[in-house]
């Protein structure tokens, strides 16, 4: 089985690379299973159920979040009823939305599981905890166990994906925005990368447009960011192998389409 995960779509941009790319990542790499971080895929901020169903509708079978899932109201008028919407598992008890998801292929389930970080990030529930708890209850179903864990610091990440080395399929990175070229398969199985990157404009400052963030590093003062709509794009994704029985990583490949790294079909 191959499933491929597209990094955090930013605004427009990064769902117009969606859009016109997923179908051609398909016919090159026949993934089993595609699932989408979708958490800034609303104008950098949340969320939309139109954009959400756009997701499903272009082919991805589940679709993640992040700290920015509340960002745009209308999250709260759809997000109990959306069957394939994934938001951080440990978020307080009573929170809307489900942190697991079992997403059904032929005769094999795929349990796809939303954690968020806690260094430099909201305070939330343990991510680690949380996410003992869900791959137990996993474990229950389904061999195959994918983790977006959603977060700023680099060890946190990394202390997570050992944590789940052997439990789990995989475990990547999301938030940072930026690719990173760890990607490997630990000792036990579990594949691993710290950030998969975002999905979005390549010439802004993780999806945002420059001069404002150069701006704001310049003088301190408060500035609103926006999304870019005009310039050229990017995707980031990860393709991974997996073992159907046993359900462990075979094999972790780093995806990048941009001007500089064109994707030849």
């Amino acid at each position: 089985m191959k499933l491929l995960f597209i990094g955090d779509v930013v605004g427009s941009p990064g769902r117009d690379m969606v859009q016109e790319y997923l179908p051609k990542l398909k016919e090159k790499y026949r993934p089993h299973i595609t699932v989408i971080n979708g958490e800034n895929a609303a104008g950098g901020r949340g969320i939309t159920e139109k954009i959400y169903r756009s997701f499903l509708q272009w082919g991805a079978q589940a679709v993640t979040m992040g700290n920015h899932i509340w960002d745009n109201r209308d999250i709260f008028n759809f997000i109990d009823e959306a069957k394939y919407l994934v938001r951080p598992a440990n978020f307080p008890e009573g929170t809307p939305g489900e942190g697991i998801k079992f997403i059904k292929l032929n005769q094999q389930e795929i349990a796809v599981i939303n954690l968020q970080a806690r260094t430099f990030m909201p305070d939330l529930d343990c991510p680690f905890k949380k996410a003992e708890e869900l791959v137990l209850e996993a474990q229950k179903r389904t061999p195959i166990i994918f983790v977006d864990f959603h977060g700023e610091a680099t060890s946190e990440k990394q202390a997570m994906g050992w944590y789940l080395d052997g439990k789990v399929t995989a475990v990547v990175g999301t938030h940072t925005h930026v690719q990173t070229a760890d990607n490997r398969v630990l000792p036990e199985g579990t594949a691993y990368i710290s950030d998969v990157g975002m999905t979005g404009p390549y010439d802004g400052i993780l999806g945002m447009e420059r001069g404002a963030v150069i701006h704001r590093f310049l003088t301190s003062l408060p500035v609103r960011f926006e999304v870019p709509k005009e310039g050229r794009t990017l995707l980031s994704a990860v393709l991974i192998d997996i073992d159907d029985k046993t359900g462990m990583a075979k094999k972790i490949d780093r995806i990048l389409i941009n001007e500089d790294h064109p994707l030849y079909t």
